[in-house]
């Protein structure tokens, strides 16, 4: 069997097992423009309470440190945009309808990927199947090791790399068919596959993400200060909100997709295919007087298969009541 028509089996096998996008790369370091620019990042303070952005520096720019002699490394993408009204569009729709009777207003937005079954294991299991199949058409005692985000593994410019699409001005993976609302995953090798080209940056030049973050932190010269993120503030942050971000925050009670939703790409991706997938509905626009009476039990229970688990009970009844505050300031 060739380099090349093994390649093609195992792209073939990812998109049986219910990927949407598949490419390759070669295990080498990121150049060192793309190392400069993450050094400089990390300097300048824009981690911030992110710490593990700091550790294993080496492996989040060379795949090779995640895998003795790695060869290669496998990119796979899950669609997730849902197939009904995202979030955004329902919260505009609900102030509409709604601005007199506030007690039934009181929902809250939850970020698109959020309203998913927790995808690291979704997409762990599937990667699994695929080393386990290249294993049985490979010849030779091949390695691998399966990535998830949870890793420190620059994935999205890996992603480049293999071809799956380009990094937009709102920081994400964007591939012109399916658009920004991509699950990423790797599997580093040390089999050696028929590397993709990488993509060219196809952005338009809109700036409607840009325009579209309400605390603004998203720039023109590619430069993010993850502490004024909505999403950091309402996943990663520990401790009170400082007031100018909590009034930012609005009704975004865990995590933000503004960036996403608005992006030309997105309007015009398909659905997720993958019926496998499970989406709850019930956890787009959840109600903010559901959560004061929550306790750790019915949080673990609601959240089992959540990345809202992840949070935690006391984070969600912080921004819980700063998303409360903020409905209440809109309907004086």
């Amino acid at each position: 069997m060739t380099v090349m028509s093994l390649t093609d089996d195992v792209k073939h096998k990812a998109l049986e097992l219910g990927f949407d996008l598949v490419g390759v790369t070669d295990a080498s370091p990121l150049n060192p423009e793309q190392v400069r620019f993450l050094e400089d990042w990390l300097k300048a303070g824009y981690a911030a309470q992110m710490n593990y952005m700091h550790r294993n520096l080496e492996e989040r720019i060379n795949p090779a440190a995640v895998l003795e002699d790695a060869q290669s490394v496998i990119v796979v993408g899950l669609n997730y945009k849902p197939s009904q009204p995202s979030s955004l569009q329902a919260s505009r729709n609900d102030v509409k309808q709604s601005h007199l009777n506030y007690p039934k207003a009181a929902a809250c937005r939850i970020a698109t990927y959020a309203q998913y079954e927790d995808y690291h294991p979704f997409i762990r299991t599937r990667l699994r199947s695929l080393a386990d199949f290249i294993s049985s058409v490979a010849p030779g005692n091949h390695k691998f090791k399966i990535c998830v985000d949870s890793d420190p593994l620059a994935e999205r410019a890996l992603a480049v790399r293999a071809g799956l699409g380009f990094i937009g001005k709102n920081r994400m993976l964007i591939n012109p068919t399916l658009g920004p609302q991509i699950f990423l995953g790797e599997i580093v090798t040390t089999l050696k596959l028929e590397p993709d080209q990488p993509f060219a940056n196809n952005c338009p030049d809109c700036d409607k993400c840009i325009a579209a973050c309400p605390t603004g932190v998203l720039r023109s010269d590619g430069q993010f200060d993850a502490s004024r993120c909505i999403s950091y503030l309402t996943i990663e942050y520990k401790g009170q909100i400082a007031s100018d971000l909590s009034e930012k925050i609005g009704e975004h009670l865990f995590g933000c997709d503004d960036c996403v939703l608005t992006c030309p790409y997105q309007q015009n991706a398909p659905p997720c295919k993958n019926k496998e997938f499970k989406f709850y509905a019930d956890r787009a626009r959840l109600n903010l007087n559901d959560v004061p009476a929550l306790t750790d039990d019915t949080f673990k229970g609601k959240f089992a298969d959540s990345v809202i688990k992840r949070l935690g009970l006391a984070g969600l009844k912080r921004n819980a009541q700063i998303c409360s505050a903020n409905i209440a300031f809109r309907f004086c």
